[in-house]
């Protein structure tokens, strides 16, 4: 959750907001909020929803199977502004999430949904991109758009 808060500049950059889940109530928040600003040096600064009924995380899959559903939710969902779906991971509970491939997930969708492009297997932003076999590429290099 440090590091989520130490990237909100990265996020507010993408246009993109960040809110976290957890199945801890309230009063325990307030604790490990503390422990995240004195040994991660931030504080977390977006939303968090309490769900320690566990009705939010169980209707929408987020516990990973092997994972004790007391402790930790490690899903992560990047859902558009038409409220879409766009990707769902499931960590396992003794992996830590990845978010600088959660910000080169959301510059990809973002990058494709404005051009007729794909990104190929371990894309970056600013590095070749892949015409979409329906466009014939002369097309699509004489839009204004990324290299191809």
């Amino acid at each position: 959750m440090g590091e989520v808060a130490k990237l909100k500049g990265e996020f507010e950059k993408r246009n993109a907001k960040v809110i976290a889940l957890s199945v801890d109530g309230v009063e325990s928040h307030q604790g490990w909020i503390g422990d995240i600003e004195e040994t991660q040096g931030t504080g977390v600064n977006y939303p968090i929803i309490a769900d320690d009924d566990k009705k939010v995380s169980d209707l929408y899959g987020m516990i990973h199977p092997n994972a004790d559903a007391k402790v930790t939710v490690r899903t992560v969902f990047l859902i558009d502004p038409n409220r879409k779906l766009r990707l769902t991971i499931t960590y396992p509970p003794s992996t830590g999430r990845n978010f600088q491939e959660i910000l080169r997930v959301l510059d990809s969708l973002q990058l494709t949904d404005n051009y007729s492009v794909a990104t190929p297997v371990n894309w970056k932003d600013g590095e070749d991109v892949v015409v979409s076999p329906k466009i014939p590429t002369e097309e699509e290099r004489s839009k204004s758009s990324p290299r191809v």
